[in-house]
């Protein structure tokens, strides 16, 4: 087990009470369960985070190396929706 240490935080008085609350009704043992619980979301959350942003760097460069775009024709496009969406072409 990883070694225990003590430390001291200030909490909004909102935020103290939530903390309270959430140990006076049996949903945590402490409040230091709580905040460890709260450490441990916000360490996934930061994971996660990480992770998109490296898929967003990714599909950058990705798009990058594509090379230029094209103009795009609106109505072409639309046209080829309207054959997916109803399987044959508009008489438009």
């Amino acid at each position: 087990m990883a070694t225990i240490e003590k430390i001291s935080i200030a909490l909004p008085s909102d935020m103290l009470a939530m903390v309270r609350k959430a140990v006076d009704e049996g949903d945590y043992a402490s409040t230091s369960e709580v905040v460890r619980e709260a450490l441990r979301q916000w360490k996934a959350r930061r994971a996660l985070q990480v992770d998109a942003e490296g898929e967003l760097r990714r599909l950058w460069d990705e798009g990058l190396q594509s090379g230029p775009s094209e103009p795009l024709d609106i109505a072409a496009t639309k046209r080829r929706a309207r054959v997916r969406l109803t399987g044959k072409p508009s008489s438009t």
